[in-house]
């Protein structure tokens, strides 16, 4: 189980990204939000979208859950 994050600030297309607590692209504790602890990027994914309705996987700590 790994902890995971959205931040809370969208990307250029508008994209909230979804990260693991290790992943070399987290966002300062001031620009995240906790989601929890997951077995998979998925279910951190729909748990995201209930804050922000276009949430996507990191491309690096969650490619399963990316998409471009």
């Amino acid at each position: 189980m790994k902890t995971y994050y959205v931040n809370q600030n969208a990307q250029p297309n508008g994209d909230h990204e979804v990260h693991t607590d290790d992943c070399r692209y987290l966002p300062t504790s001031s620009n995240r939000k906790e989601l929890g602890q997951f077995s998979s990027c998925k279910p951190a994914v729909e748990e995201a979208k209930k804050t922000y309705s276009k949430s996507n996987g990191c491309k690096t700590c969650c490619p399963d859950c990316h998409t471009s």
